[in-house]
């Protein structure tokens, strides 16, 4: 015969509250006691009790339900940032609903229209790069949302991430103020990526500033690949060695990976003849050789302030709208003064300055 399964009943006996007292602490942890709670997770854990996910949803209108939806899950950036989201969610009660959009914003709406079925209690979205049909949606179904990885003050919806364009004008900033003037960039694909457009124009405002200018032959975008990465290389080191750029700005560090990949391959010093700037900081930057410069991005505290402002939301508590995540620069091994006839490097150095081993914040 199949064994009677345990039911709520039978936790309220065994710690002696009331089924409601059991039913509230499951749907609304927040409404009691931290010593309450402790003793019915732990009768929970004894008994192997399972919620009936169906029954909450029906009696508190809610499923404890976060969707996110990525737009790829090849990234290590990504699937960091997740893991601190589904970690955070779960120790507020949540469970995490997982979806990738391939950087369309039709697929991200059609994605959303299937969590938002499924009864998600809130969504986290990359960018704001959205449908007219999605935000409709939102509206409609009342479901509480915010974009992660940009910052927008002046937006009526909710952001945690860094101001992008700031970020990119200091790490090209950086390499002007070594001396470079033929600065070059491999950038994200731009289209449906507000993030990635956004560090472009960074760039091009820092260049401006000085002077210069991004030459449409130093500029290419590649997907976020590293085989891509290496042919955009490629392509800009494709002419004449005298018109080639003296250090490159690259979109994220998995390209920046590309790119010094293909600069060992032709022969090529860096930093002495070219220097690298990533953005990210993915752990792999600091143990390359040469190690990376590129601009820190806390991943971990992007994704778990987006959780933070949903479940806080969803609650009915008072939560800040927007939040900006600080970044700086790191500077490693890839980047030196730009290389001259007289200039004495030694090779492969990386020290070009005497700041090279300091962290500089991003507003300078």
């Amino acid at each position: 015969m199949k064994p009677k399964s345990v039911g709520i009943r039978d936790v309220a006996k065994h710690v002696g509250v009331s089924t409601a007292s059991i039913s509230r602490t499951l749907n609304s942890p927040e409404s009691v006691s931290s010593e309450l709670r402790m003793r019915i997770d732990a009768a929970i854990a004894e008994l192997g009790y399972i919620p009936d996910a169906a029954a909450r949803a029906l009696s508190s209108r809610r499923t404890r339900t976060i969707g996110a939806i990525i737009p790829t899950v090849d990234n290590a950036m990504f699937a960091r940032g997740i893991e601190a989201l589904q970690s955070y969610l779960s120790l507020q009660g949540y469970l995490l609903l997982l979806a990738t959009s391939g950087y369309d914003p039709e697929t991200e709406a059609r994605q959303a229209q299937n969590m938002a079925s499924r009864g998600v209690d809130g969504l986290i979205l990359r960018g704001d790069t959205h449908t007219d049909a999605l935000r409709r949606l939102l509206a409609a179904q009342q479901i509480p949302f915010i974009n992660v990885g940009v910052y927008h003050p002046d937006k009526p919806y909710a952001s945690v991430g860094c101001d992008n364009g700031a970020a990119a004008w200091r790490a090209c900033r950086y390499l002007i103020e070594l001396g470079h003037r033929r600065i070059g960039m491999v950038a994200a694909l731009t289209r449906n990526n507000d993030r990635a457009a956004a560090r472009v124009a960074g760039v091009r405002r820092a260049l401006a500033e000085s002077g210069l200018a991004l030459r449409a032959s130093w500029y290419i975008e590649v997907p976020y690949h590293l085989d891509d990465a290496r042919q955009g290389a490629r392509w800009l080191l494709s002419s004449p060695r005298e018109d080639w750029p003296t250090a490159v700005v690259c979109g994220n560090d998995v390209i920046a990976y590309g790119v010094l990949l293909e600069a060992e391959r032709r022969g090529l010093k860096v930093p002495d003849e070219l220097s690298v700037m990533g953005f990210d900081d993915l752990e792999w930057s600091r143990h390359l050789r040469p190690s990376l410069t590129t601009m820190h991005v806390p991943t971990d505290e992007v994704w778990s302030r987006a959780g933070a402002y949903l479940v806080n939301a969803l609650s009915g508590r008072q939560t800040t709208l927007h939040h900006e995540i600080d970044v700086h620069l790191v500077v490693r091994e890839s980047t030196a003064r730009p290389w001259t006839s007289g200039a004495a490097h030694s090779a492969g150095s990386g020290m070009g300055t005497p700041a090279a081993q300091e962290i500089f914040h991003a507003d300078g």
